[in-house]
């Protein structure tokens, strides 16, 4: 389907408003790229590159913070050309292409921090068996399950949605996400039941299967010695904040398409920017200043800088 949508950027002026200052809004919006891709790069390339950090924990991190750069390659060259441009549009299959992209990049997320709450959980309640349970095998069959399971269903979705006859042409977001819903003619019962399916199978359960290890970790902690909860406390941290920001990230863009016509543009442009920029930029801040081994490598690259 070769067609071009129209897609209107959210600003709190409007068009006017992002014409007049488009140069500020693009030397801004292009420094929290850089800040992006510089934060989440500089300590993926630590785990690399420093020995002590080749664990399976750690890995897991890097993994999601490889996912949190991808996730922004796909929004920000486009929202930054468009920008610049007196006029913003995108082709129908560039359009599905950048959902699948944005949502495979998504559930992934859930997934790894899936795997990394597995592999709390092995660490702290089965320490002697941890070693044999989280070997290298192990490790890589998480991490590239994370990225072909999503990838897989939710491109059956899309080959679904690139055969759907369109009404409108107006997509009312800054970049594709599920807002291209509304752009069909009749709603299609066969995507609908497949979309609560890939929300029931891709995040209920990963959160579910979450929520139960560390609430397995913390029964087992709390039976514990107070040194015990307290290291078992400090190395779950990160990862609950990390999931507790993804999450908000997650239901705020399902809620965006269910009550479009309800919210005002302030707060679909803040709700769709915690999405872009909170959760990509937060995830290497609370690991790089959460998690021990990762800041005293953080403190050492500075002062060798």
């Amino acid at each position: 389907m070769d067609v071009e949508l129209n897609v209107t950027l959210l600003t709190l002026g409007g068009f006017a408003e992002l014409h007049k200052y488009r140069y500020l809004y693009f030397v801004v919006i292009f420094t929290l790229y850089i800040l992006i891709l510089c934060f989440n790069s500089i300590i993926v390339y630590l785990i690399w590159t420093c020995k002590n950090l080749h664990e399976p924990m750690y890995i897991f991190i890097a993994a999601l913070l490889i996912n949190s750069v991808l996730y922004s390659m796909i929004i920000y060259p486009k929202l930054l050309s468009d920008v610049l441009s007196e006029k913003q549009t995108i082709s129908y299959p560039l359009c599905l292409f950048q959902g699948f992209s944005y949502y495979t990049s998504a559930v992934s997320e859930f997934l790894l921090l899936a795997a990394m709450a597995y592999d709390r959980y092995v660490s702290i309640c089965k320490p002697l068996q941890y070693p044999v349970i989280m070997n290298r095998i192990t490790i890589y069959v998480c991490v590239i399950l994370a990225w072909l399971i999503p990838a897989f269903e939710i491109a059956v979705s899309f080959v679904l949605y690139s055969n759907v006859k369109l009404c409108s042409f107006t997509l009312k977001a800054i970049f594709c996400n599920n807002s291209f819903y509304r752009l069909q003619c009749v709603p299609s019962v066969v995507i609908s039941i497949y979309g609560v399916v890939m929300l029931i199978n891709m995040t209920f359960l990963p959160m579910l299967f979450i929520l139960f290890s560390y609430i397995r970790i913390l029964r087992i902690s709390y039976s514990c010695c107070r040194e015990t909860r307290r290291k078992a406390l400090k190395t779950c941290l990160p990862h609950l904040l990390v999931l507790i920001n993804f999450s908000c990230f997650f239901f705020f863009d399902i809620i965006i398409v269910r009550l479009e016509s309800d919210l005002s543009n302030t707060v679909r442009l803040t709700l769709t920017f915690q999405s872009i920029l909170f959760h990509p930029l937060l995830n290497p801040i609370i690991y790089g200043l959460k998690v021990n081994e990762i800041f005293k490598h953080i403190k050492m690259l500075l002062c060798q800088v």
